[in-house]
C-alpha cells in the first residue's frame, strides 16, 4: 500500500499539518524542518493523492485543449507552446480534437467538464452557442482563432488578413501580374480571412492589370501538391502561387521539381505560418509569420488568469500580429527579413 501522510508525518516526527504546508509549498516552515519532511516522504516514497489534493484546492491541475485535429507542424507546434507554459505552472493538459464537427465538440466540452480547471479552444465551428451549452460558467476558457469573437471569453485571434494582404503586396510589388492561389478549407476561418486579405490586396494593387486562379486546398500537402500539377497541367500557368498555408506550398513545391520546373525561377512560391520545416526546404519558403509556440503560451497564459481569478476576470480580446519572412522561393533570397504588420500584439519570436 502506498504511503499516507499521516505516516510520512509519524516518520518526521512532525505534525500533518505541517507535512501538508511542506509538500505543498504553503505556508512558513522552517528549513531543517522542510528538510526532514522532504526526506522522510523520499524514503516512503509517498506521493500526494490527486483526487484528495482536488478535494482540497478545487483544482484539478489539468487543462482542456481542443483542437480541429492533431495533424501537422502547425498544431504540433502549437500543441508544444501549450506545454511548455502549462508545465512551467504546474498543469497537465488533455488534448482532444473535434475534427471540426459541432456535435463532437459538444461532446468533447462536456466529457471534459470536472476533469479540467479551464479549456483552450481552437475550432472554426465552436460557436458561441455551442460552448455556452457545453461548458459552465464557472469554466474559465481561451478561445483561439473563433469565427467570431465573443465578450464572454478570452480571444486570441491572429491578423490572418494583415498577412496575406502583405505577402501579396510583396509578390506584386515582385512585378507579378499572373497569380494563383490555393485556398483553405471552405468552412475554415484562417482559410477565409487569407482569401480575403489576397482579394483586397489584388482589388487595392492591381485590379485592372492582373490574371488571377484560385484552386481549391484543404491546408495539407496532398492537396498542394494536386493544386501544384493542376496549375502546371494548364497553358497559361501563373508567374506566382501563394498557397494559404506551408503545407501546401510544400506540396506545390514537390511538384514543381518532379516537373523541373524551378523555384523561383520559373514560378514563385509562398505560404503562411512559418511552420519549423519551411526554413529548409529548398528553396527556403518565404511566409507569413505566425508566432505558433508562443501562441499556445500566451493561451495558457490567460487561461491561467482566468482560473486564479476563479473565472471572474475581464475578458480580452488580442489581436496577434503576424509577420512578413523573404525567403528565397519567391526571388528574395539572402538573409530572412521580417515585416511587422500592425493592428496586432507582437508575441515574441526566435528566428
Amino acid at each position: 500500500m502506498p504511503a499516507t501522510i499521516r505516516e510520512v508525518a509519524r516518520e518526521a516526527g512532525v505534525s500533518i499539518a505541517t507535512v501538508s504546508r511542506v509538500l505543498n509549498g504553503k505556508g512558513q516552515v522552517a528549513e531543517a524542518t522542510r528538510a526532514l519532511v522532504e526526506a522522510a516522504a523520499r524514503r516512503l516514497r509517498y506521493s500526494p493523492d490527486g483526487a484528495a489534493q482536488s478535494l482540497i484546492t478545487r483544482r484539478t491541475m489539468t487543462l482542456g485543449v481542443l483542437l480541429p485535429e492533431l495533424y501537422g507542424e502547425f498544431f504540433s507546434e502549437f500543441i508544444r507552446g501549450l506545454d511548455l507554459s502549462a508545465r512551467g505552472r504546474g498543469y497537465h493538459l488533455l488534448v482532444s480534437s473535434s475534427h471540426s464537427d459541432r456535435r463532437e465538440i459538444e461532446a468533447m466540452l462536456r466529457a471534459m467538464r470536472g476533469r479540467v480547471d479551464g479549456i483552450v479552444v481552437m475550432s472554426p465551428d465552436a460557436d458561441s452557442s455551442t460552448l455556452v451549452r457545453a461548458v459552465p460558467e464557472t469554466i474559465p476558457l481561451v478561445l483561439v482563432n473563433p469565427s467570431r469573437s465573443d465578450e464572454r471569453f478570452d480571444v486570441l485571434a491572429i491578423d490572418n488578413y494583415g498577412g496575406a494582404y502583405a505577402i501579396t503586396r510583396h509578390l506584386l510589388g515582385l512585378g507579378h501580374r499572373h497569380l494563383a492561389f490555393i485556398t483553405g478549407p471552405a468552412n475554415n476561418v484562417d482559410a477565409l480571412e487569407r482569401l480575403r486579405g489576397f482579394r483586397a490586396a489584388v482589388k487595392d494593387l492591381a485590379a485592372d492589370q492582373i490574371e488571377l486562379r484560385e484552386l481549391e486546398g484543404d491546408f495539407r500537402e496532398e492537396s498542394g501538391y494536386r493544386a501544384g500539377r493542376a496549375l502546371l497541367n494548364e497553358r497559361s500557368r501563373p508567374t506566382a502561387v501563394f498557397a494559404a498555408n506551408d503545407a501546401m506550398a510544400i506540396g506545390a513545391l514537390s511538384a514543381f521539381h518532379e516537373a523541373a520546373v524551378r523555384v523561383p525561377d520559373d514560378i514563385a512560391l509562398a505560404g503562411f505560418d512559418d511552420i519549423p520545416i519551411a526554413r529548409f526546404v529548398a528553396p527556403p519558403l518565404t511566409t507569413v509569420r505566425v508566432a505558433i509556440r508562443q501562441l499556445g503560451e500566451r493561451a495558457v497564459e490567460r487561461l491561467c488568469v482566468g482560473i486564479d481569478a476563479r473565472n471572474g476576470h475581464e475578458r480580452r480580446l488580442e489581436r496577434v500580429a503576424t509577420e512578413l519572412v523573404v525567403r528565397a522561393s519567391c526571388g528574395g533570397g539572402g538573409r530572412p527579413a521580417a515585416v511587422r504588420r500592425l493592428g496586432g500584439d507582437a508575441l515574441g519570436v526566435d528566428e
